[in-house]
């Protein structure tokens, strides 16, 4: 138990979020904490609870799921807290602006115990839930114009900044050490480079950095 990943679920609607509950704590490695049922819950029960995923409903009466994720993410914490949405639409713009204050991707409501399970794990080990093309198509809508890239990208090695273009396209860590010849565990510390010195959380903000940028084109 103690080494579960702790979740908190969040939809103003009791019987699903009561059912998706059950459906985690089946799940082998994942153990609900709490629930919440408006988006102000959320916040304070992510404060009080300290869970390493927040399940998150996007549309709440009240505070919405935009705000609480906001709000979870711009408070300081010992541990990383990630924010996996769960939505009823596709490409939602709730969904791109969730993802652009950190959240690490979403789901449609009508997936899978297994593919929910399995999106936990994932956002839970820093990477993203979403298709490549669907965060670009994304975070298209979100920037339809580029600001110029912040100092910081600057101190960037020109294999630091190869790397943050290919995290940033989607490929994983052995597909980028094909692309660049190198190792693994050079492409690890590559990435934990970018992310020390962009102050980001993960590589969905590595791919937000690059897209609010224009790095790609």
């Amino acid at each position: 138990m103690s080494d579960d990943i702790t979740v908190l679920v969040v939809d103003d609607q009791e019987l699903f979020r009561a059912g998706v509950a059950v459906i985690l704590n089946a799940q082998p490695g994942i153990h609900v904490v709490g629930e919440a049922g408006t988006g102000a819950d959320a916040v304070r029960l992510t404060e009080e609870l300290q869970p390493e995923v927040v399940l998150m409903d996007l549309r709440m009466p009240g505070m919405d799921g935009v705000e609480a994720t906001r709000q979870i993410y711009a408070t300081a914490r010992p541990r990383p807290v990630r924010v996996l949405v769960l939505t009823t639409f596709n490409l939602d713009d709730r969904a791109a602006t969730a993802i652009r204050y950190g959240a690490s991707g979403f789901l449609l409501k009508d997936t899978t115990p297994g593919r929910l399970a399995d999106a936990i794990r994932t956002v839970h080990a820093g990477n993203a839930v979403l298709a490549p093309t669907d965060l670009s198509a994304l975070l298209t809508v979100q920037f339809p114009e580029r600001s110029p890239a912040p100092d910081a990208y600057l101190t960037l090695t020109g294999k630091e900044r190869s790397v943050l273009r290919a995290v940033a396209r989607g490929l994983s860590n052995a597909e980028i050490a094909a692309e660049i010849f190198a190792g693994e565990s050079t492409v690890k510390t590559h990435v934990g480079a970018i992310l020390r010195k962009l102050s980001l959380r993960d590589r969905v903000q590595i791919a937000v950095f690059a897209h609010q940028h224009g790095l790609l084109s």
